[in-house]
């Protein structure tokens, strides 16, 4: 029977490392603290900030939440990202995106001082992580390297296959895999024959953005298989096509019109040694290591040595 890779429970390791470390600080006169940045009224945007906001205040992070309106330059943003970075109280910046479509996201992350970018967005960030320097790696591919490591999962010598290739995700997460001496193989919409090269895989990370598109015939017996897509799906004949049988969530998806479904197709997770599911799996690392990131920040900007460096 396959395993089952609990997201839900490395984070809440991870969070009580945190405040641990937190706490350590604390008795250096040091708050680490994050800027959270929310633009308009996005319903979504705000459930995802509000909880980044209490996990701070769980963990004993500082935090300040600021809600420029949805009507804001680029100009207007690029002014208050230059006040966050010179505020030496504030060691973290999080933009939550998307950003509204008259605003220039790429100028505003690239605006974000390097030793702020708690979301590892940035592309100095970016190309420490490549040379393997110290920096801030994007939560989610750092959190698929520790559900990996604490789920005591081989890494070096294995072939991973991530398909997607996106800034935020796939290639940071193939540049993280091979630091740890695995063999990456990057697959995405023009890779062909895909399901040959995935059925090598050891591990492999399924961040496209498709539901349930990782079907069990790409999947080698015994692999790994970390699914970082969230996709929610509202068509019956598609929620029948991964979860036929499924009383409990045929009774959910009735009373809500909707489920959600990762990248891969539930009945790959057959063949599969160990898995994550979704929801429960790589999402909450997502929070777990924004935390982690503003404390290494903090450690980071203040010379502090700790765990986090």
């Amino acid at each position: 029977m396959s395993r089952v890779l609990s997201g839900t429970a490395i984070a809440a390791e991870i969070k009580r490392e945190v405040a641990a470390e937190v706490a350590e600080l604390a008795s250096q006169g040091i708050r680490p603290t994050l800027a959270a940045v929310l633009v308009g009224n996005v319903a979504a945007s705000q459930i995802y900030v509000r909880n980044k906001v209490k996990t701070c205040e769980e963990l004993g992070l500082g935090s300040e939440m600021i809600t420029p309106p949805a009507s804001v330059t680029t100009e207007e943003m690029l002014a208050l990202i230059a006040k966050l970075n010179a505020d030496d109280a504030i060691d973290g910046i999080l933009l939550q995106l998307p950003l509204p479509a008259q605003v220039d996201t790429k100028r505003l992350l690239e605006a974000v001082s390097p030793e702020k970018d708690v979301d590892g967005f940035h592309p100095i960030n970016a190309g420490r992580i490549q040379s393997g320097q110290p920096g801030l790696a994007p939560c989610t591919p750092a959190g698929v390297i520790e559900i990996l490591k604490r789920s005591g999962i081989p890494i070096a010598g294995q072939n991973a296959v991530v398909i997607g290739r996106s800034d935020i995700v796939g290639k940071p997460a193939a540049m993280l895999l091979l630091h740890q001496h695995a063999t990456v193989t990057i697959c995405h919409s023009k890779t062909r024959n895909l399901a040959e090269i995935t059925r090598g895989a050891d591990i492999l990370v399924a961040a496209i953005g498709r539901a349930g598109f990782v079907t069990k015939e790409m999947v080698k017996p015994g692999a790994t298989v970390i699914d970082v897509g969230i996709n929610r799906i509202t068509d019956h004949a598609e929620f029948e096509k991964f979860f036929a049988g499924d009383a409990k969530r045929e009774a959910l998806f009735a009373e809500k019109g909707s489920t959600i479904v990762g990248d891969v197709d539930p009945h790959a997770f057959e063949v599969a040694g160990a898995y994550t599911p979704v929801p429960g799996g790589v999402g909450p690392l997502t929070i777990a290591m924004l935390m982690a990131n503003t404390v290494r920040a903090a450690r980071m900007r203040r010379a502090v040595a700790g765990k986090s460096n």
